[in-house]
């Protein structure tokens, strides 16, 4: 398993967005990048800490952060989270787990006993030369906005 820490470089990646465009984290340098990767679109906690970023859009703007989601969903299901809940930021889809995968997020889970693969909700904060700042393992989903800003 791949355990990335402050100061390694990160993966990068391309991926497309729900409105279909491609998105590289190479194009990105130069700007503070939270990539933060959640297990599925639509879920409460999931949309709780969507709702947190998007509430909190500009204080993290005006901190320099650029917000990017990671799931395995595809692009159509993207499409449908982000226009539900009016998010200003680009969810990157994932089907094939090449992301997750990267960076190491993409684990074994065990819920009510039963045990599966899965995306750990884990948050990585890009320094604008695409070095890992800092990594937020299991951020609170409401709060997510206010960890990334402290």
């Amino acid at each position: 398993m791949i355990t990335l820490q402050p100061g390694d470089a990160a993966p990068n990646f391309e991926a497309l967005d729900q409105h279909g465009h491609s998105i590289r984290l190479a194009d990105l340098r130069g700007q503070r990048v939270a990539l933060y990767f959640y297990p599925k679109d639509d879920t409460p906690g999931c949309t709780a800490q969507a709702c947190s970023l998007r509430d909190n859009e500009a204080q993290l703007k005006a901190a320099g952060v650029t917000v990017l989601g990671v799931s395995t969903d595809d692009v159509a299901s993207h499409q449908r989270f982000a226009q539900k809940y009016e998010l200003p930021f680009s969810l990157l889809a994932d089907p094939e787990r090449k992301l997750v995968e990267a960076y190491g997020v993409w684990q074994e889970k065990k819920n009510y006993g039963k045990t599966y693969w899965g995306t750990v909700r884990t948050t990585f904060l890009i320094d604008a030369d695409g070095k890992i700042e800092r990594v937020i393992k299991r951020p609170d989903t409401k709060e997510h906005a206010a960890q990334l800003l402290k």
